[in-house]
């Protein structure tokens, strides 16, 4: 595991820990969106009418810092929304993504389409703790968990309604993959040196079996790349710092979805 994952995962042991004082699992489940039907992710990417593509609300990141820092939720995920992407990603993590106590709340306000949390989920009080948030998908990143923990969380995520984007970055991360999952997303990203390779991600996908919708995440910068994906397999691409830096994301993604349509 890379420094800064093993970082990040040690401190979310922490805020689980505490977590598990304040709200007991029983307690979550008498929230107010702990019964609602979720939106279903898989179908929004294999509707033909929309883009595939998953816009990402991100703050900051660990490696480079503010981004957009006091962007406006509410400005930028209707504006996602009129663009027509499939889903939007929302970080939950405050710690080294910046994310502020009510982002997500406010996200499930103002949207009606699939929402995913994005987070580092090491433990299954999270995954109910997803599902009273008002999370439509969650993810499961196969560096930091088992097989056996990611199926153990699968099958808690699909009992509550849940669906399941697993990702892995390489090979070794392949036994992961169990029927429950929905979304297959690849990392372009190396985590040891954080080069992109779209080619190395296109390689890893056609070891993943077409049942398992198919994912391209990090480092994607436009048209070009997206059709390229595409051409190779790939049905939904998870975009966030390419909108995010600059001062209207969502104008950006409206142009980037237009000219995908044409």
């Amino acid at each position: 595991m890379h420094d800064i994952l093993r970082t990040i995962v040690e401190q979310k042991h922490k805020e689980v820990a505490l977590l598990k004082t304040q709200f007991s699992i029983d307690e979550l489940k008498k929230q107010a969106l702990f019964n609602r039907t979720c939106y279903s992710a898989k179908t929004a990417i294999l509707n033909e009418k929309k883009s595939g593509i998953i816009s990402e609300f991100k703050r900051q990141s660990p490696k480079k810092g503010p981004i957009n820092a006091d962007a406006n939720i509410k400005k930028v995920l209707e504006s996602y929304q009129e663009a027509n992407v499939s889903i939007v990603s929302v970080l939950t993590d405050k710690t080294f993504f910046g994310a502020r106590d009510d982002d997500f709340q406010n996200a499930r306000k103002y949207l009606n389409i699939p929402l995913l949390r994005k987070d580092f989920l090491i433990d299954p009080y999270q995954v109910y703790q997803s599902k009273a948030m008002g999370a439509d998908l969650i993810l499961l990143i196969a560096a930091i968990l088992t097989p056996q923990e990611v199926e153990n969380m699968s099958k808690i995520a699909k009992d509550l309604g849940l669906e399941i984007l697993l990702e892995i970055h390489n090979e070794e991360e392949l036994d992961r993959i169990n029927p429950l999952i929905d979304l297959v997303g690849i990392n372009n990203r190396n985590l040891k040196d954080f080069s992109v390779d779209l080619n190395h991600s296109i390689k890893l996908s056609e070891q993943i079996p077409n049942t398992f919708v198919k994912v391209a995440e990090s480092g994607i910068k436009g048209e070009s790349d997206i059709r390229f994906l595409r051409s190779n397999g790939f049905q939904a691409f998870l975009i966030g710092e390419y909108f995010m830096k600059h001062d209207n994301p969502g104008e950006i993604c409206s142009e980037l979805t237009h000219k995908l349509s044409l």
